[in-house]
C-alpha cells in the first residue's frame, strides 16, 4: 500500500511540473554528455600520445661543409667521423636508447623529394645542403632532455631535434577544447542542479496540504521526502539515459562513420572506453539530482 502510494505521488508530481521536468531531464543530458564526452577526449589524447610518441625519433644533426657561419658547434666545419663514432658509442652505452639509425645527406634528401614531390620547393634543396644525422629511438620518448643534454653543445653538432614539438601543438589543441568543454560541463551542471531545486520546491509547495495532513498522521520525513526524491532521480537518469544516447551516437557516426574515414593515420578510441563511460554517467544521473532534491526538501518538509 506504502509502495503504490509513493508512486502515486511520482506521477502527480511529474504530471504537474512536466515543463520544468522537460527542462531537468534537457540539462542533466547535455551537461552529463559533455562530461562523457570529456572523459573519451581524454582518452583519446593519451591513446594518440601512446601511438605517436612511440613513433617518434630525437635527431642528432651533423654539421656539413655549408654550417661554418652557424655556431659555436660548427666553427671548424663539418663533423670528423671520429666525432661521429664517439657520439654513436656513447649512444648505445645509454640504457635509454632503443635504437640508432644514420641516415647519410643522400637519404635525407631523397626522403625530402618524397615529401615534396615535383613542387617548387624542391628543388631549391641539393643533397650535400641536408645534414647527417643520427635518427635515435628511445624507450621512454619523455627522455628526450637526457640526449638533448649530452649532445647540443658537442662539436660537430648542428642540433638535437624532438620530432614530438611537431605533434605536440595538436595535443595542446586537444586539451584545450577538452577543458572548455569541461567548462561548459560544469555551467550546465549548475544550472541542471538549480532547476532540480526548484522544481522540487515547487512541487513541494503544490502539495503542501498534502504533506501536511501526512505530518498530522505520523508519517516519517523520509516517507515524506520519497515521493519527491524518485521524481528527481527518474528525471535525471532520464537525462542520463538521453546523454548515453549522445555518446554512444557521438561515437558511431561522427568518430567511426566520418572521422575514422577521412583521418586514417588517427587511432581512435574503441567502444571499450565508451562501455567504461556510460555506467558512471547512468550514476551520476540518477544520484545528483536525488542527493539534491534531498538536501532541498529539508528546509520544508520537517516533521
Amino acid at each position: 500500500m506504502r509502495a503504490q502510494f509513493v508512486l502515486s505521488e511520482i506521477g502527480v508530481g511529474l504530471r504537474r511540473n512536466l515543463t520544468m521536468t522537460f527542462a531537468v531531464i534537457v540539462s542533466v543530458a547535455l551537461s552529463l554528455g559533455l562530461f562523457g564526452a570529456s572523459l573519451l577526449m581524454r582518452d583519446q589524447v593519451s591513446t594518440m600520445k601512446g601511438y605517436w610518441y612511440d613513433k617518434v625519433n630525437v635527431s642528432i644533426f651533423f654539421c656539413n661543409k655549408n654550417d661554418a657561419d652557424t655556431g659555436a658547434n660548427c666553427a671548424k666545419g663539418a663533423a670528423t667521423e671520429q666525432q661521429k663514432n664517439d657520439i654513436l658509442a656513447e649512444l648505445h652505452r645509454l640504457p635509454i636508447v632503443q635504437t640508432v639509425q644514420h641516415e647519410t645527406s643522400d637519404q635525407a634528401y631523397k626522403h625530402y623529394k618524397e615529401q615534396f614531390g615535383d613542387t617548387p620547393v624542391a628543388g631549391l634543396v641539393t643533397p650535400d645542403q641536408l645534414p647527417e644525422s643520427f635518427r635515435v629511438k628511445l624507450k621512454d620518448p619523455t627522455k628526450y632532455d637526457v640526449i638533448k643534454s649530452a649532445f647540443s653543445e658537442r662539436p660537430g653538432v648542428q642540433e638535437v631535434q624532438d620530432q614530438r614539438d611537431t605533434v605536440e601543438p595538436l595535443f595542446n589543441l586537444l586539451n584545450g577544447m577538452n577543458i572548455a568543454a569541461l567548462c561548459v560541463m560544469g555551467l550546465m551542471l549548475i544550472v541542471a542542479l538549480m532547476l532540480i531545486v526548484n522544481t522540487v520546491r515547487v512541487s513541494a509547495f503544490s502539495r503542501r496540504r498534502e504533506t501536511g495532513i501526512m505530518r498530522l498522521v505520523g508519517a516519517s520525513s523520509f516517507y515524506i521526502q520519497m515521493p519527491f526524491i524518485l521524481e528527481a532521480a527518474i528525471a535525471g537518469l532520464l537525462g542520463a539515459a538521453f546523454a548515453c544516447v549522445l555518446i554512444v551516437g557521438g561515437k558511431a557516426i561522427l568518430i567511426n562513420n566520418w572521422l575514422a574515414q577521412k583521418i586514417q593515420v588517427i587511432n581512435f578510441i574503441g567502444w571499450d572506453s565508451v562501455a567504461q563511460v556510460l555506467p558512471l554517467v547512468l550514476l551520476i544521473g540518477l544520484l545528483m539530482p536525488a542527493l539534491a532534491a534531498f538536501f532541498a526538501l529539508r528546509k520544508y518538509l520537517k516533521v
